[in-house]
């Protein structure tokens, strides 16, 4: 769990370097990204850990390519875990004798999936990392463009309208990621990872009789 913890802190720290235009390829080291999307207020270019220190264009590409990932599994993550928390289940059996419902949410969810199950979700996360989500930086119009030859309508927007939608992608996976890794924090602490709602005098009941 300490190990899981950290590893996301890591990676939201690095995830706040910002991107947008690419930089020559003839780049020198130590060039600024102050001016890289995702560079906005508060904040602005925020990288604690210096992660983009005395690295070129290359290597910052990599990193927003990361950090967009990242940014969207956490996104995906939140939404699990409201929905489950709000006691939705898929309907039917896991396996013989246990159904979805009797399945925990959050990290204590983990134990109640059978091992077959485990390596269903590992198989399909592989599946989406080699063949969804591959990285294509220098192939694509930019980092994080994971279209893989279709439209999906982006490019009916100006050139305007798609960096504002970066930008709102980019703080959306930022709050994301800080977002899960406070509810993690809170249940590995407490059991409750709606800390907040207890503190008003109004628990969550998270995992309440499963």
């Amino acid at each position: 769990m300490k190990l899981v913890i950290a590893a996301a802190l890591a990676g939201s720290a690095a995830a706040f370097a910002p991107s947008a235009g690419r930089a020559p390829a003839a780049s020198a080291l130590s060039m600024g990204f102050e001016s890289e999307l995702g560079a906005q207020k508060p904040l602005g270019f925020w990288d604690p850990l210096n992660f983009c220190l005395d690295q070129d264009q290359d290597r910052f590409d990599r990193l927003r390519y990361v950090e967009l990932k990242h940014g969207r599994i956490a996104q995906l993550a939140i939404l699990g875990h409201v929905v489950t928390s709000a006691g939705y289940r898929l309907p039917g059996d896991l396996y013989t004798g246990h159904s979805f419902a009797s399945i925990k949410g959050g990290l204590a969810g983990i134990s109640d999936i059978p091992t077959a199950g485990l390596a269903q979700i590992f198989a399909f996360i592989g599946f989406l990392e080699l063949i969804v989500m591959k990285d294509v930086t220098g192939k694509s119009e930019f980092e994080g463009d994971f279209r893989n030859g279709f439209d999906f309508g982006w490019d009916r927007y100006t050139e305007e309208e798609k960096l504002e939608k970066r930008a709102i992608e980019l703080n959306n996976g930022r709050a994301a990621q800080m977002g899960i890794l406070g509810l993690m924090v809170h249940e590995a602490i407490s059991g409750e990872p709606y800390v907040l709602n207890a503190l008003f005098g109004y628990p969550s009941g998270f995992n309440a009789g499963l």
